[in-house]
């Protein structure tokens, strides 16, 4: 039995679960974070009497930094150590969250807004970077799949509660205990943070440039493929409550039931599916297949549920939902397995920032363009097709134009890979 498989056999510690918890947690409190205006937007927008305008302005400026520094936050991760940059972003995004109950005006909100979005830059460059250097290829599906749970149940468990929160206490309490009282986070970080070993020690120089990686066509695959599978992701959090209310004609009551199953279907399908992936990789099963077909599979299923709830009643689109969710809980935690194999432990944060930053701008893309086609068409039909299409095209990407999923060789790497958690091409 070769090293890979004895490391990939080996059940995960209580310090590793501790460390996937953490992570977990880290990124439920991040989607709480960047959701919250979106569920203060009604209160906020009369008490500072602001226009619809100048509303989107705010719900949008965090994409700006977001997408634009995530590159910056994947060198980041790759020079220095990623335990503290991870800490460093968590600190500016809840300082972020709870100055935003304090200030007051449209352009303090804009600058919170802004700081927020470049804190929470730094979270997956980093995610990816730790669980590539940390968990092995057999335990990957379900260690992505711990941080897929947690940015699920963010938006759906933190519009409900916040929102009744906001709606007892007013919106600015909410951003002031949230943000605040996120930093004890850092607390069991600080003891529980994947310590520097002989193995894992780095020397903090990444051996490939951003140059070396988009000249790779692995990473053009895998960056549409991200941006393919964020396009209908995103076209769920911008659009659906607005869908289910005026096209399906379901109370505001109904509507937060029934976008909460898509959340909590994608959160439970997750760890199920990462895990069953992992056996049978685990068993004996070339990863590269079990990989893409998961991807293959989840996309397919994605788009039948986009294309069913156009043609579903009101009474049934709840089906359609669900069946979103299930296909997302194949794809989301694969995402990052594909960046982490690719790129190795060396440069998974710099490619990680980079494959990010290009799937994040599906975020930037679809609500201003669904609100076009359905201005155009007065009904979202076409847009659910279309994110349909894109959806498909996105399996494609993944499937085909990735090519094998193995550990890229890079020419200047000082070490060689640490051959217990990563494969390298000729394995494949």
């Amino acid at each position: 039995m070769t090293s890979n498989a004895q490391t990939d056999r080996q059940l995960i510690g209580g310090r590793t679960l501790a460390l996937l918890f953490l992570l977990a947690l880290s990124v439920f409190i991040n989607y709480v974070d960047r959701g919250n205006l979106a569920v203060a937007a009604p209160l906020l927008k009369g008490e500072l009497q602001l226009s619809a305008y100048h509303l989107g302005l705010l719900l949008g400026a965090f994409f700006w930094t977001y997408v634009t520094i995530m590159i910056v936050s994947g060198w980041l991760v790759d020079r220095y150590d990623v335990n503290w940059v991870l800490a460093g972003g968590f600190a500016i995004w809840s300082l972020a969250t709870g100055l935003t109950g304090l200030v007051h005006g449209f352009a303090t909100l804009m600058v919170c807004r802004l700081l927020l979005g470049a804190g929470e830059s730094v979270a997956f460059p980093a995610y990816g970077k730790i669980l590539a250097r940390s968990i092995a290829q057999g335990h990957r599906g379900i260690a992505n799949a711990a941080i897929v749970s947690g940015m699920t149940l963010g938006p759906a468990l933190g519009t409900f509660f916040c929102g009744d929160l906001m709606a007892a206490y007013g919106w600015r309490p909410v951003f002031v205990v949230l943000g605040f009282a996120g930093l004890l986070w850092l607390v069991p970080w600080i003891y529980w943070m994947p310590k520097k070993t002989a193995a894992t020690s780095e020397r903090f120089v990444c051996p490939a440039s951003v140059g070396e990686i988009i000249r790779r066509r692995a990473f053009w695959g895998a960056a549409l493929g991200h941006l393919c599978t964020n396009y209908s992701l995103y076209l769920m959090i911008v659009w659906l409550p607005y869908f289910l209310v005026s096209e399906r004609h379901l109370s505001m009551q109904e509507m937060a039931r029934e976008g909460a199953l898509f959340y909590l279907m994608y959160a439970i399908a997750s760890p199920i599916l990462g895990w069953m992936a992992d056996a049978w990789i685990r068993a004996g099963a070339n990863p590269n297949f079990v990989r893409k077909l998961w991807m293959g599979i989840g996309h397919l299923t994605i788009a039948v549920g986009l294309l069913g709830c156009v043609v579903a009643s009101a009474h049934t689109s709840f089906v359609c939902l669900l069946v979103m969710g299930f296909g997302c809980g194949f794809t989301g935690p694969t995402i990052y397995v594909f960046a982490q194999t690719l790129a190795g432990p060396a440069v998974a944060g710099r490619w990680t920032g980079l494959q990010n930053a290009i799937g994040n701008l599906a975020g930037v893309i679809v609500a201003p363009l669904t609100g076009l086609v359905v201005d155009r068409t007065g009904q979202f039909w076409w847009a659910f097709v279309l994110a349909a299409a894109v959806t498909l095209l996105g399996g494609a990407s993944w499937v085909f134009l990735t090519g094998p999923l193995a550990r890229v060789n890079w020419p200047r790497e000082i070490e060689p890979p640490n051959q217990s958690l990563e494969p390298t091409a000729g394995q494949f």
